[in-house]
């Protein structure tokens, strides 16, 4: 698997297929890994590329503070490295905030976004109670049952459980802890009437916790499709993949550029 020195820290990522190209971003703890059904389906048809996020997964440790800015600018020299001049990006979980944040800084780089189980802002006890608890489980160096759980919960195999989580307790405890703060007080819902892309809106119909995010999304976004998944939770990119993929591919192909 390829990797990359990018702005200051070394980079994994793997890419597969050619077309138009899109980009994966996970949450934190995960790693990269959390797309392989993405991955194998998506490369099919487009340029499909998943990156570890720094201080996750097979990426370096980094020394200066994980911030979504930070993450962004990653992105981009990896997109530079790749020579990617536009791409979709896709984000699960606090993923998709990322992408948020990517389309609202850099929207000349971006050709749309896709979130799947996103949010613009942390505006539920539960899910900040669930944040906070990473938060914790990291402080303390608690990573091993922290990757067991998120490995178990966002596996569809047993196969690919334990791929998961000898990836994800790879990573710095740290930076993950760093993720989760930034992903628990960042908040762009003021700003998103300014993101003119297409943006896929993807939620489990079970996800019960997460519709009133895809409700603040949908009604903010100028130019969103909303889709619920059925008989699924939250982990859509593992244990409803070929439902994912099929509206990837259906939102990417409606709204492609000749360029490529």
């Amino acid at each position: 698997m390829p990797s990359a020195q990018l702005n200051g820290v070394n980079i994994f990522y793997e890419k597969m297929g050619r077309g138009t190209p899109i980009i994966l971003v996970h949450p934190p703890v995960l790693s990269s890994i959390s797309f392989l059904h993405q991955m194998e389906g998506l490369s099919r048809n487009f340029l499909t590329v998943r990156f570890d996020i720094r201080g996750h997964g097979r990426s370096q440790a980094s020394q200066q503070a994980i911030t979504y800015p930070l993450i962004v600018e990653d992105i981009i020299h990896l997109m530079d490295h790749l020579e990617i001049k536009e791409a979709y990006l896709c984000g699960y979980s606090t993923g998709a905030s990322i992408v948020l944040e990517f389309l609202l800084t850099h929207p000349n780089r971006a050709l749309g976004g896709i979130l799947v189980g996103g949010m613009s802002e942390i505006h539920d006890f539960r899910l900040a109670t669930r944040i906070r608890l990473g938060i914790l489980s990291t402080k303390i160096g608690a990573i091993r049952p922290l990757a067991l759980s998120l490995s178990w919960s966002n596996s569809d195999t047993k196969g690919l459980m334990w791929k998961t989580y000898q990836e994800s307790k790879l990573g710095n405890p740290k930076n993950m802890e760093q993720y989760y703060r930034a992903s628990l007080h960042y908040n762009c819902t003021a700003r998103l009437k300014l993101i003119h892309v297409p943006v896929l809106l993807v939620y489990g119909v079970e996800d019960h916790g997460f519709h009133s995010y895809s409700r603040v999304l949908h009604d903010r976004l100028p130019n969103s499709e909303l889709t619920f998944v059925q008989n699924i939770k939250h982990q859509i990119p593992t244990k409803a993949a070929p439902a994912l993929n099929k509206r990837i591919e259906q939102f990417v192909k409606t709204h492609e550029v000749s360029n490529f």
